[in-house]
């Protein structure tokens, strides 16, 4: 009767790489699905504090879609060291930085922790169809059908 509990080490497993086409995709059930992923919850071998999670590339970011009207009444602020944050709609920031909106959306997603860093840096976001990672081999993966 012993049943032992499994847990991955770093190092022990191997990454892939996936690649998503974003075209016509909604952003926040594309994200979801991304931070998962990129946390490695996708896998029997899940542990919590080591990153078991897989890289993705998310192609065509351009191309996203967002519901409702989001694209003109959802805004995007920071700050920027001065005494008021900068503020710009969705539709503003599609034309300008598409990658961004993805990336922020999973970034908010994933875990507050430092491991969550180590797990967007294997997120790359692209505005168009070509990406520079053909050497990986990425395998294509449909989300949010």
């Amino acid at each position: 009767m012993n049943n032992k509990s499994y847990l991955a080490k770093p190092g022990e497993l191997e990454q892939k790489w996936f690649l998503v086409d974003a075209t016509d995709k909604v952003v926040g059930r594309l994200a979801s699905e991304i931070a998962m992923i990129l946390m490695g919850k996708h896998r029997p071998t899940y542990t919590a504090h080591i990153d078991t999670g897989d890289c993705v590339i998310v192609i065509n970011a351009a191309k996203i879609a967002l519901s409702g009207k989001k694209l003109e009444q959802k805004k995007y602020t920071w700050y920027t060291g001065y005494t008021r944050q900068r503020e710009e709609s969705a539709g503003d920031r599609l034309e300008r930085r598409p990658e961004l909106i993805i990336t922020e959306a999973v970034r908010r997603m994933l875990p507050k922790n430092k491991l969550a860093v180590k797990m967007l840096n294997k997120l790359k976001v692209y505005a168009g169809p070509d990406h520079p990672h053909q050497a990986q081999s990425p395998e294509p993966k449909e989300l949010a059908v």
